[in-house]
């Protein structure tokens, strides 16, 4: 199969074409600017290469409903020139050819799950932390949309008494992306996250409030695997202070194997950073 993949971000689309294995051959990536300047662009690169089928990971809030009449569309995003783009559709129309649809995120689990190290896994969280803060949820072999879809970079936190800063949201301000992201990190210290790599206290902080929303996640998904990504989470110290605050907060409550060996349940990315676009592979094979 010839299989496009479109991983739709707020600042870069990455458009590529691979195949059912999780092969890419190649991948381009084309700024976001308008719909209207750059969904014809990304529609030219895929005609140009007659793929089968496209399966695209999106920025949201999306409508994954396809009992519902704004189905496909990108609909309250605060990128604001992208409200109610009905992006399925569009591709649709000038492709002739299924399309699949997600969340960014959830893309990324399922590239994970059906290429990575959660093969064979029937629930997996992936959360990305970088400028957003985004969850994609995959429970008993489905992705989770539910009402709309999972939002759980904005679970409320519990500010640690140290911590005076009202936080970055402008929905929530103490959400876990108000006082976990890129934004949140560069805010509340003064200079951005790459160059607070020595300052422990910063992580400190950082890990607390990421195992706190772990924690929420065990404790109500039970996911057999919790994968961690994003540009934040390249600081990679931040992943043995996480696991210990973790068990710290769970203070015994769950006992599995998966809690007895942290180090291999709250993991890194595996995919070279693809696991997106491999997602959205996988959403085109589905689609066709």
């Amino acid at each position: 199969m010839l299989l496009g993949a479109l991983e739709a971000g707020g600042t870069k689309m990455v458009c590529a074409i691979g195949n059912e294995k999780g092969e890419i051959f190649e991948q381009v990536s084309i700024p976001t600017e308008t719909p209207e300047i750059t969904i014809p662009k990304m529609i030219s690169y895929f005609k140009e290469k007659k793929v089968e089928a496209l399966g695209i990971a999106c920025f949201g809030p999306i409508d994954p409903d396809k009992k519902s009449a704004t189905y496909g569309y990108i609909t309250s995003t605060p990128k604001l020139a992208w409200t109610n783009c009905n992006i399925v559709g569009a591709f649709e129309e000038a492709l002739g050819c299924p399309v699949g649809f997600d969340t960014d995120v959830n893309g990324s689990v399922l590239g994970e799950v059906t290429f990575g190290q959660a093969k064979g896994k029937s629930s997996v969280i992936y959360i990305t932390i970088g400028t957003g803060v985004g969850a994609g949820i995959y429970i008993e072999g489905n992705l989770l949309h539910g009402m709309l879809h999972p939002e759980a970079g904005h679970v409320l936190m519990r500010k640690r008494n140290d911590d005076t800063y009202e936080g970055k949201c402008p929905y929530h301000k103490a959400c876990l992306e108000g006082l976990a992201a890129g934004p949140a990190i560069e805010e509340r210290w003064g200079v951005s996250a790459r160059e607070l790599k020595d300052r422990a206290e910063v992580w400190d902080l950082e890990a607390y409030y990421i195992a706190q929303a772990l924690t929420g996640y065990i404790l109500t998904v039970s996911p057999e695997m919790i994968i961690l990504g994003g540009g934040v989470m390249h600081q990679e110290q931040l992943f043995p202070m996480i696991r210990s605050y973790v068990k710290e907060m769970l203070n015994g409550y769950i006992k599995t194997e998966e809690i007895d060996d942290l180090d291999h349940y709250i993991v890194p990315a595996s995919l070279n950073d693809d696991q997106g676009i491999m997602g959205c592979l996988e959403l085109a094979r589905q689609a066709l």
